[in-house]
């Protein structure tokens, strides 16, 4: 009577256990390893998509950009100041020296204030605090640029003409100061994060050494953490010099080097935008406007390899 009980125990056990192919691979498993191969292949498919879109953006603007030197020399396109396209004179020097001058006083501007505000958040404030002012930046990073240049327009240039005494009130110094209110919260957040990640311990040394909390900010804590907070200040150096909605209108858009703060003038990203819709494809001023959009896109890349390089040097 007890063999038909352990017959059918034996075909309930043979029942239970999961079917293996000859290779010794569950159903189970065989499923996990196609799902694996299948994302595999979509990131390395996503990863092959961007590096092709990316290498036909530098493709098709710099093919178009080197055509300018057909027509025009290396010399005059980047040294000389005379920018008067119906007369078929491209000197982009001018452009790229504003470019350069309004990048350094919006640095000048920004820096301080957004390490000083990543300095108060991360070792200062109290955490009530804290929670309230983070939130707070993170939500000025996604505002459009173009609702700071809207504000730039109705308020800012107001209060600088009357402040100044000028008839316009445009140019850098305009431009700096909503470039600054744009780049601060990007520098503060990432600048914060870098403050924080430093060990715990090195507050303690240095206040077993006797020191001030000024002094372990300034002398432990910001000496630790300046490999990220300059990664921060060169990420919002290239939102910056990229900038164009908020640039253009504020900046005044007139094709003269800056001579005052108050002067109108224009950069590479707003004298892009002003004219590359008035000027035919296959002529000259659209291949030097494609030139200064092409040089834009060199900076960008050699500021982010810039950032990559101070990281990995953090990380040695």
């Amino acid at each position: 009577m007890n063999l038909p009980a352990q017959h059918t125990a034996s075909h309930a056990g043979a029942a239970s256990k999961p079917q293996r192919d000859p290779h010794g691979l569950t159903a189970g498993n065989k499923r996990a390893r196609l799902m694996d191969r299948l994302f595999k292949n979509y990131f390395l498919f996503s990863i092959l998509a961007l590096c092709l879109v990316l290498a036909m953006v530098v493709f098709f603007i710099g093919r178009t950009a080197i055509l300018t030197f057909g027509e025009v020399s290396f010399a005059e396109f980047f040294f000389s100041f005379n920018w008067t396209p119906e007369e078929d004179r491209f000197g982009a020097a001018l452009f790229i020296i504003n470019t350069l001058s309004l990048t350094a006083l919006t640095m000048i501007i920004a820096v301080p204030i957004s390490v000083g505000m990543a300095i108060l958040i991360a070792e200062i404030a109290p955490n009530w605090l804290k929670k309230i002012i983070r939130p707070l930046l993170d939500l000025l990073v996604g505002i459009p640029s173009i609702v700071y240049g809207y504000l730039g327009l109705t308020v800012l240039l107001p209060f600088l003409r009357d402040l100044s005494g000028e008839g316009l009130g445009d140019g850098l110094l305009a431009a700096a100061l909503v470039l600054t209110i744009m780049i601060l919260p990007t520098i503060s957040r990432i600048s914060d994060d870098a403050i924080s990640a430093v060990p715990k311990k090195y507050r303690d040394a240095s206040y077993a050494l006797g020191s001030t909390r000024l002094q372990t900010i300034f002398k432990a804590v910001l000496p630790a953490a300046g490999r990220g907070i300059v990664a921060a200040i060169i990420l919002g150096m290239t939102r910056a010099i990229g900038e164009t909605m908020a640039v253009v209108m504020v900046i005044g858009n007139t094709p003269q080097l800056a001579k005052s703060l108050f002067a109108p003038a224009s950069v590479l990203t707003s004298n892009i935008v002003m004219q590359i819709s008035n000027v035919e494809f296959e002529s000259t001023w659209n291949y030097s406007l494609h030139m200064m959009a092409f040089l834009l896109l060199l900076i960008s890349f050699a500021l982010i390899l810039l950032i990559r390089y101070v990281g990995r040097k953090r990380e040695v």
